[in-house]
């Protein structure tokens, strides 16, 4: 099933607010920061789906008026079901001049021979800020079914002045790689990814510095972020269990969004 998603972000006297929202099944888009200070749209993308099933086709689109801000959040793990083709997601982010988007969903649980390709696609102007993460589990550990899916990719592309300026591929195929081998999960079961980037001319030193410190010695993960060409850096978790990854990304994400965007 093909379902889509389509939001519009405009501005009124500093604050941004959700102007149009076009939404197909089983999608629903909420406003959730109403009592937020910091003059941003805060949205929450809800589903009355369990997850991704065989065959369908998730379409998200986000266009950001000059000097909008918007921070997105789901409401639940998303999970995707056995299949017996593939599932996929595309989503599409606009960014005006002087806006700011920033997404950390919720991890995602792939269960037993499902396949998902997603494809991100984000368009910066200058003066703007960006941030996306994922979370990919093991699957149902707890009932056997670890690694027991069979393709996650999850493809993210940015661009500025439609020139590719950051391109990041995490391809997981458990049935053709040792996947906690040297160089894959090395015997963790959760792997996170989190992208900043910004065309604003923010220097990231501090942030790396800071976020290597506060991550880089916990016990049970592995933390490492490199500074990107321009002004970003990626960041690159293994853990075991996911909500530790999850919060960790809502904490950088919040450092970031403080210091960045306000």
């Amino acid at each position: 099933m093909i379902s889509s998603l389509k939001v519009k972000i405009e501005q009124r006297e500093g604050t941004s607010f959700l102007k149009d929202a076009y939404v197909t099944q089983p999608f629903r888009i909420v406003p959730v920061g109403q009592y937020k200070r910091d003059k941003a749209a805060h949205l929450m993308i809800m589903s009355s789906s369990p997850g991704l099933l065989d065959n369908d086709d998730h379409q998200l689109e986000f266009n950001l008026a000059p000097n909008t801000r918007m921070q997105l959040q789901t409401q639940a793990y998303q999970r995707l079901y056995h299949m017996e083709n593939k599932s996929t997601q595309t989503t599409l982010i606009n960014l005006e001049s002087g806006s700011g988007f920033s997404f950390v969903p919720h991890p995602v649980v792939p269960q037993n021979q499902s396949t998902f390709i997603s494809h991100n696609k984000a368009y910066l102007q200058d003066d703007c800020h960006f941030l996306l993460s994922d979370i990919i589990t093991c699957g149902r550990k707890l009932s056997g079914e670890e690694f027991m899916y069979n393709h996650f990719q999850n493809l993210t592309e940015i661009y500025h002045h439609n020139k590719l300026v950051v391109k990041d591929n995490v391809l997981l195929q458990p049935q053709k790689l040792p996947i906690q081998g040297m160089g894959i999960l090395e015997g963790f079961t959760h792997q996170g990814t989190l992208i900043y980037y910004n065309t604003a001319n923010v220097l990231v030193s501090d942030f790396i510095d800071f976020f290597q410190e506060t991550y880089g010695e916990q016990e049970n993960i592995e933390f490492g972020i490199s500074k990107l060409e321009g002004n970003g850096f990626i960041i690159r978790v293994l853990a075991q269990g996911a909500e530790k990854l999850f919060e960790a990304f809502q904490k950088i994400q919040q450092k970031v969004w403080e210091e960045a965007y306000l």
